[in-house]
């Protein structure tokens, strides 16, 4: 039985990058039985970190599916848990094959996409590429809500004035012509955002769905205003027909999964802390 009073800590991998992981990563901190690392991709200079002592974070990639299969291995890891963005599909894949090949149980957070409600004016699109031409021929107010790495698409519709929001500047070759930068890191409630469509009319959004609460204001503000949203679909996750060993929908969820992947495990509160 692996118990914190065999002083012997489990290690857990988070890949993050989202909300879900820096909240799961801070309450497993809690748990003095586990050795948490949270591992983010390096994309973002000053990244949102979870409070915690005894945390550790990694920043970089692993080098493929071998290197992170490796690392899974070299580090002892009990179980991986895969909290990265849902349009992070590419590591999501990675994460499923590693996991294979190092014969470690992984724990995937898997946030719900945003139905579609009575009011939305969607235009569903498989891609950036999709959403840029679906933009049409006529000039439009366009505000992008896509991340920064995304932008360069937009390029090839010129015609469009764009308000392109990042947490971090987007590169000047890949903003389009007289494009307006906004820098903000959300969570963006409704009436912020329908200011801030009002403020610089904007005509039309594009957005990702990317499910959760914290950037839903966008198209609750695009709803009352009436505006078309062209919405991005998630990308498949192409891991050679295989899945994680168990999928939920948020951190909360993520607690009692980790206790059925580590049956022995006990939390804090379990103990009466």
């Amino acid at each position: 039985m692996m118990t914190a009073d065999h002083r012997k800590q489990v290690p857990i991998l988070i890949l993050g990058g989202t909300g879900e992981a820096r909240q799961l990563a801070q309450q497993l901190d809690t748990w003095p039985a586990l050795a948490v690392t949270l591992s983010l991709a390096g994309r973002t200079a000053q990244p949102q970190l979870p409070q915690g002592g005894r945390l550790h974070v990694r920043t970089g990639g692993f080098g493929g599916v071998e290197g992170l299969s490796d690392h899974l291995r070299r580090h002892g890891v009990r179980v991986l848990i895969d909290a990265t963005h849902p349009f992070a599909a590419r590591m999501s894949a990675h994460a499923i094959l590693a996991a294979r090949l190092a014969d470690v149980p992984l724990l995937a957070i898997d946030r719900p996409a945003w139905p579609r409600e009575s009011g939305d004016r969607w235009i569903e699109v498989p891609d950036m590429a999709g959403a840029a031409a679906a933009l049409g021929e006529a000039p439009q107010t366009v505000f992008l809500a896509i991340g920064r790495q995304e932008v360069a698409p937009f390029r090839r519709a010129p015609q469009h004035r764009y308000i392109v929001r990042s947490i971090e500047p987007v590169a000047q070759d890949a903003l389009p012509p007289g494009a307006t930068a906004v820098l903000a890191r959300g969570p963006f409630a409704e009436a912020e955002e329908r200011r801030l469509f009002e403020t610089h009319g904007v005509t039309v959004i594009v957005a990702k769905n990317s499910g959760g609460a914290a950037t839903y204001g966008k198209i609750a503000a695009a709803r009352g205003l009436d505006l078309p949203v062209v919405m991005v679909q998630r990308p498949s996750v192409d891991a050679a027909g295989h899945a994680p060993d168990m999928t939920v929908p948020d951190a909360d969820a993520a607690l009692p999964a980790l206790r059925v992947l580590l049956p022995h495990m006990s939390a804090p509160d379990d103990r009466g802390e």
